[in-house]
């Protein structure tokens, strides 16, 4: 297989976001458009990516130098088309000879799967490949215009079609293949003459077929070429995400009670035999094991959830929450970087923040591990066993022993032995007919007021 390598444009200024974010670093199911395109590259096992860019996006560089290199990044200045773009790209790629693959940063559907027919083509004997769809609506699309044996002849803009080629729905997607030697060779000979006054990356397919090269298309669905230029289409772009996302648990056997209302991030992981109910968010880095059930309205950020546990309702899990087997985490409770083991449980409106809750202890209701002093955080761990009271304050760094209690309305605030119980409040004292006396004294003080009004 010859090596390959991708080419990802995305120079685009994005104005019609308007938003202060560079339009590639939008996020569509929590991770940003540029990371969605490299995905692709990745996943196509390119051994060289180069992103090129506009002038002057430092945040978008930023993020393509953190996951490839600055070596990856190459600048188009000033944008002149999409052909102009992908020559822009030949230095980073130096002395690379094997096929090179050019995708666009803001089709966060399209798939290494999608795109992989290409380079079967190439295989095949093509000379140079093309990703085509078959459009419901072909509007402002380039047509595809093929000939016999389904030779791909040329690509026409909308602008510039004639009527007889408006009414061809093969449409093009941008993204081709070629090697890279007859890639630049043919990006060399393209002009300018057009409505544009742009060098059109689509113009290497006709000028290849007049050279007798052999140029193939291949097809995939519509939607994976959906782009991203307006905060409408990245509602879009989301939308349906979110649905090829629930469609493929789906089909794993996940059950999704009410799936239009579950959210997903782009690497939630959610085992065969999870039940998820309706309302659930989950942002990225979260994995569910099978027999766990996320209940409504809970919403989880790199979490765990080990099997048979149950999460919700109204749950929220933060970053480093680690859920034990069979344990439960019930309404309005928080859990953050906590590890919970086998069977714990804290089911009412609690907060555990950096520690650890051991196999079977229970957590009570208003329980708040008090893990910030202003400045640092430190850490509670709770015992195998373990039984905190309701309205327990854990004041860290402190240890509750296995199989210690806390009375109820406690400030335990040093390390309590293993089977002891701890209490931390106010002796409770009872005034005998306080409670009549007063409500006494408030009426005649009303009743005195109310002469004198």
């Amino acid at each position: 297989m010859s090596p390959r390598a991708a080419v990802i444009l995305a120079a685009g200024q994005g104005t019609r976001m308007k938003s202060p974010i560079p339009k590639v670093l939008h996020p569509v199911g929590g991770r940003a458009l540029i990371d969605h395109a490299i995905d692709v590259a990745v996943g196509l096992g390119c051994a060289r990516i180069v992103v090129v860019l506009g002038p002057g996006v430092t945040a978008v560089r930023e993020r393509v130098a953190a996951r490839l290199g600055d070596k990856a990044i190459a600048v188009q200045d000033p944008p002149l088309g999409t052909g102009h773009a992908v020559l822009a790209a030949k230095a980073a790629l130096g002395d690379f000879e094997g096929d090179v693959v050019v995708t666009y940063a803001d089709s966060a559907l399209l798939t290494a799967e999608a795109v992989e027919p290409l380079f079967a083509l190439r295989a095949a004997g093509a000379d140079l490949a093309v990703l085509g769809f078959h459009a419901a609506e072909p509007g402002a699309y380039g047509r595809l215009i093929l000939g016999e044996g389904e030779r791909l002849l040329r690509i026409v803009e909308a602008k510039e079609a004639s009527p007889q080629e408006l009414a061809v729905d093969a449409c093009n997607s941008g993204v081709l293949a070629a090697p890279a030697p007859l890639l630049f060779e043919l990006l060399a000979e393209v002009g300018c003459a057009n409505a544009k006054g742009e060098y059109y990356l689509t113009d290497v397919v006709a000028l290849a077929a007049g050279a007798g090269k052999s140029v193939r298309a291949a097809f995939a669905a519509e939607e994976v070429f959906l782009g991203v230029n307006s905060q409408a289409e990245l509602a879009a772009a989301e939308a349906a995400f979110q649905r090829r996302r629930r469609a493929e648990l789906m089909e794993a056997g996940v059950t999704l009670i009410a799936p239009e209302t579950v959210q997903l991030a782009w690497d939630t992981r959610l085992d065969a035999g999870v039940v998820v109910e309706p309302n659930v968010v989950f942002a990225p880095g979260v994995a569910v094991e099978s027999g766990a059930v996320v209940r409504a309205f809970s919403h989880l950020e790199g979490a765990r959830v080990r099997a048979g546990a149950i999460v919700g309702p109204f749950a929220r899990l933060r970053p480093g929450a680690d859920i034990g087997e069979d344990a439960h985490i019930g309404n309005f409770v928080e859990v953050k970087k906590v590890t919970l083991g086998k069977g714990a449980k804290a089911n009412h409106l609690a907060y555990l923040g950096d520690g650890t809750v051991g196999a079977g202890a229970n957590i009570g209701a208003g329980t708040i591990f008090c893990n910030y002093d202003g400045f640092d955080k430190y850490e509670t761990h709770v015992g195998a066993g373990a039984f905190i009271g309701s309205d327990s304050a854990l004041v860290a760094p402190v240890r509750i022993g296995a199989g210690a209690y806390t009375g109820s309305g406690s400030v335990i605030t040093e390390d309590v032995d293993p089977d002891a119980l701890a209490l931390g409040r106010g002796r409770q004292v009872q005034k005998a007919g306080w409670a009549a006396a007063f409500r006494e004294r408030k009426r005649r003080a009303k009743a005195a007021k109310a002469r004198t009004e």
